[in-house]
């Protein structure tokens, strides 16, 4: 380790042990680096690099504070990183992979404790998926708001980060303009459809049978067009 990775490390280590709550204010840098016996250069960079990763947050003029720790902004990072690699296409089918494990699970978590409130959610956004059946903007918008509105009903909200950041946006606008070119879009409507009336039968095995055809369909379109060799795998930059 690098002498600022150790100062990372010591500073997470006082959040860990609770020396530094979620919230709390972080001691002026002087003494933050006397209580840790390092300069105050090493001091400066582990806090940079700690307000990077959301886990600090530095407020002009008044400190610097840890922040509220919440799996939302610590893995907002997440969906940054997966859009860097929409032009690997070992990445991408690694991705939809872990999407295939983890979704469909959630959709069945989903079913046990989904309220009619957010079934209407869902219907909403499924019924504006079918509005838009052309409109590639469009249904990538709803089409991601309906998967949120299903992982969101689990009441997991780490689950629900780490689902968003490996969708991520590109990849999924680009799917959407693969299926609407290739007249596959209404039988991927139709999958949605299946996967909103498994949640209202409030039906675990059936609201993870049903999301685990979707997203199979989906990786086996993505792995068919990566297959065919294309260096832009689901479409040139211009198209996206």
């Amino acid at each position: 380790m690098s002498l600022t990775d150790k100062a990372i490390e010591q500073i997470r280590e006082l959040i860990r042990t609770g020396a530094l709550p979620p919230g709390s204010k972080l001691p002026p840098e002087p003494d933050l680096a006397a209580q840790l016996g390092l300069s105050r250069n090493l001091a400066r960079e582990a806090v940079k690099a700690l307000a990077v990763a959301r886990v600090l947050e530095v407020r002009r003029g008044d400190g610097t504070y840890v922040t509220s720790l919440q799996p939302s902004l610590l893995l907002e990072g997440l969906g940054g990183a997966v859009e860097l690699l929409q032009g690997d296409s070992v990445a991408l089918r690694d991705l939809m992979e872990v999407r295939r494990l983890l979704e469909p699970t959630a959709t069945a978590l989903a079913a046990t404790r989904i309220s009619d409130d957010q079934l209407a959610d869902i219907e909403r956004h499924l019924n504006a998926m079918r509005e838009a059946r052309d409109d590639v903007e469009q249904l990538n918008a709803h089409d991601a708001a309906f998967h949120r509105a299903v992982i969101s009903a689990t009441g997991n909200e780490t689950l629900l980060t780490l689902l968003e950041g490996i969708s991520g946006r590109t990849l999924r606008a680009r799917i959407w303009r693969g299926l609407v070119d290739s007249r596959a879009a209404g039988r991927t409507l139709a999958e949605h459809e299946a996967i909103f009336n498994a949640l209202s039968s409030r039906d675990p095995a059936l609201s993870q049978a049903a999301a685990l055809l979707h997203v199979s369909t989906t990786e086996q379109w993505l792995r068919q067009h990566l297959h065919a060799g294309d260096t832009e795998p689901l479409g040139t930059p211009a198209q996206r």
